[in-house]
């Protein structure tokens, strides 16, 4: 009886078998429940920052498609290839070039897939690449961000022209960016050249010293001084010299000086700064010049070429913190013995993009003019 009882058993749990079979082979099987907060999406809150007019702007959500434009590009864009990741959201731009070179191109290997807009591009052009946020210079807000915000698309003016303008608007680009440790990182990195050498300089006898950019596109050749706010006059109050064109030009642009006003100054030292020519070659016309030799800066080598690489670096881009070590240097050279502009190089190429001493070698080095070692 026992072994009947175990057949009738036996029986049962084989038909039950086979009547769960088909079930399990059309139901899925469900994937064990994970943590809500490797499941979530994070959630995005929304952008606010204020911009370099001062205004609140909010942003919704973190911007994916990105434009450049307006004058000064390169600077903006330069500043903003600093932080990882962030080129990935720039959609298109305007020419990143000084002359014929371009930075951007040469590290960014998705350069040639960004729209590239012309110098004067209108906002219905820009807006045709569905941005959703666009970012110039503050100079460009009543003749084009105006129009662009007219049509719904935010805007964020940035100024990037004085050392504390930079440490705000890296500060802004950080927020845009989500990436506020890098900007604060940046920020550090000027700040703490910048202060280094004014305790360098500090108590030192300031020279005479004349800041010049050197232009020849209209065939006949002119001499400029800077605005006394604009970098280039900063570079040289920082450096520790001591402008002498103050009174020839309170602000607004690049004002044309004469030669007989050149030698009224008979500056300690001349820096010539060439953005469209090198400005070795335009030191050495000047020291051929009789007029140039009367010169006290000339007669005692204090002639010097402002020097750049793909850009130069006297102007409100990026490289203007190797500008300005250079020149506290070629100002003070008893309080940087051991001043070494190719370290000086190599670390902030480093710092800002991550490019190696190998990269900057073979990449930048080539194009180095102006009186480098």
């Amino acid at each position: 009886m026992y072994s009947s009882h175990r057949s009738v058993v036996s029986r049962v749990l084989i038909l039950l078998m086979a009547l769960l079979l088909p079930l399990s082979a059309c139901t899925p099987i469900q994937p064990s429940a994970s943590p809500p907060s490797s499941e979530a999406p994070a959630a995005t809150e929304p952008i606010v920052v204020t911009d370099a007019l001062g205004r609140t702007v909010t942003l919704p959500q973190p911007p994916e498609r990105v434009v450049l434009t307006g004058r000064g590009l390169f600077m903006i864009a330069n500043a903003i290839y600093a932080f990882p990741g962030a080129s990935e959201r720039i959609v298109g731009m305007g020419q990143t070039n000084q002359g014929s070179a371009n930075f951007i191109k040469l590290i960014d290997p998705a350069y040639d897939q960004k729209a590239t807009l012309e110098r004067d591009a209108g906002a219905e052009q820009i807006a045709a690449l569905q941005p959703d946020l666009v970012i110039m210079k503050s100079t460009m807000a009543e003749s084009l961000g105006g129009p662009i915000e007219a049509l719904g698309i935010p805007v964020i003016y940035v100024d990037l022209e004085t050392p504390e303008q930079y440490w705000q608007d890296l500060t802004v680009l950080g927020k845009v960016f989500q990436n506020e440790a890098r900007a604060a990182e940046l920020v550090n990195f000027y700040r703490s050249k910048v202060e280094a050498i004014q305790s360098a300089v500090e108590g030192a006898e300031r020279p005479l010293t004349l800041m010049l950019y050197y232009n020849d596109r209209d065939g006949a050749v002119a001499f400029n001084v800077p605005p006394l706010n604009w970098i280039q006059t900063t570079m040289v109050e920082i450096a520790g010299g001591e402008p002498v064109w103050t009174d020839a030009n309170p602000g607004g642009g690049w004002t044309q000086v004469t030669l007989e006003q050149i030698a009224a100054w008979d500056a300690d030292h001349i820096f010539i700064i060439s953005y469209f020519r090198n400005p070795t070659e335009v030191v050495e016309e000047l020291k051929a010049d009789a007029n140039w030799q009367a010169l006290q800066a000339t007669k005692e080598g204090t002639l010097h070429a402002f020097p750049g690489d793909l850009y130069v670096w006297a102007q409100p881009d990026v490289r203007w913190i190797l500008g300005l070590t250079w020149l506290a240097g070629k100002l003070h050279p008893d309080r940087f013995p051991d001043l070494d502009m190719q370290a000086e190089i190599n670390e902030f190429y480093e710092t800002l993009y991550g490019l190696d001493a190998v990269f900057v070698e073979q990449q930048i080095a080539p194009t180095f003019q102006g009186d480098l070692p």
